[in-house]
């Protein structure tokens, strides 16, 4: 099964994630098949950088975020789009 899920980046006490797309078997910090996004916790406010096209191309393949992820994704709007997508494909 494919996640979108966090890569934990960045010193000791001052975290950085980069959003990725992995295999749910690959080690947390391990292997992944795309960088969609950053996230900056630190930052005032938290920084989120999300590529809309690919995340929504994951989505759409199946790709499961995890519960951080997702919260991410949501901030971002890309949870929205791809909401309004499938009930756009569904409508037709």
């Amino acid at each position: 099964m494919v996640k979108i899920r966090l890569k934990r980046m960045g010193a000791k006490k001052r975290p950085f994630y980069r959003v990725v797309v992995a295999d749910s078997r690959s080690p947390r910090d391990g292997r992944f098949i795309e960088e969609i996004g950053t996230y900056d916790p630190l930052a005032e406010p938290a920084a989120i950088q999300i590529n809309t096209e690919r995340a929504l191309h994951w989505l759409e393949t199946g790709a499961q975020p995890s519960d951080t992820a997702r919260s991410l994704l949501r901030k971002a709007g890309v949870m929205r789009e791809f909401h309004e997508r499938r009930a756009g494909r569904n409508s037709q």
